[in-house]
């Protein structure tokens, strides 16, 4: 699971918007000058927007400005990211083929093929969207024994 540090900048029924701060790998990257990361980083800033699924508490037990740790499985971040690049790619290469009778036929089926692929992609981030297993969530802070032991 990765572990990320944020700040809640909005509370809703369901979930809360968490702020994390990118972490980028640019100062440990060989294409350093060659890749765009940085500059679009520099460009939209280095803060990321997160709906982040509550545990068991309730949403009056989380404010604004509260410093929190979300938790995302390495597992999910994999398979939605090949859903989300793979998908319409394969839709694209299908409906090209599908419509390969000319190349204006071709050049629209794989347009149309794009934009399906992209509708399902949506429609399954629409499904998914309050499922704590593909989704990321709060990591609750566990008490420490020690702190236990001196209060006795």
């Amino acid at each position: 699971m990765i572990l990320e540090n944020g700040i809640i900048v909005a509370v809703e029924a369901d979930g809360l918007w968490v702020e994390t701060i990118q972490k980028s790998a640019c100062e440990v990257c060989v294409a350093e000058k060659g890749c765009g990361q940085k500059f679009l980083s520099k460009l939209a800033g280095k803060t990321v927007s997160i709906r982040v699924l509550r545990n068991k508490k309730s949403s009056a037990e989380y404010s604004v400005g509260q410093s929190v740790t979300i938790g995302i499985p390495e597992d999910i971040i994999v398979m939605a990211s090949l859903l989300v690049y793979l998908l319409p790619i394969f839709a694209a290469i299908g409906g090209a083929w599908l419509f390969s009778g000319s190349d204006l036929q071709a050049v629209g089926g794989a347009l149309g093929g794009l934009l399906l692929g992209g509708l399902m992609v949506n429609l399954h981030s629409v499904k998914q969207r309050d499922d704590m297993r593909f989704n990321p969530v709060l990591i609750e802070e566990p008490v420490q024994p020690s702190i236990l032991n001196f209060q006795q």
